[in-house]
């Protein structure tokens, strides 16, 4: 999720793409309106509208049943806790 709008979220990926040989095989959501980012309540104050880096584990009735946020953009979760929390609801 970015607040870059449609445009910039194409020339990142196809950035991605060129660096790292391979296309994302995921979603980005352009929200530069940052409406989905303060309803999920990771606006960075101080990110000039940038959110908090996060990761969601989203269950199938669409609710938030594990997340990570970080201010530094830096650490991520491992793929071994985003397994474990998707486990935990029953999916893997």
């Amino acid at each position: 999720m970015s607040i870059d709008g449609k445009e910039d979220i194409d020339r990142m990926i196809e950035r991605i793409s060129r660096e790292d040989g391979v296309r994302p095989d995921y979603l980005f959501l352009s929200d530069p309106g940052h409406r989905v980012i303060d309803r999920y309540g990771i606006l960075n104050p101080d990110g000039r509208g940038w959110p908090h880096p996060t990761t969601f584990v989203i269950d199938r009735e669409g609710l938030v049943r594990w997340k990570f946020v970080e201010t530094d953009y830096k650490v991520r979760p491992t793929n071994e806790q985003i397994l474990e929390a998707i486990a935990e609801l029953g999916g893997g």
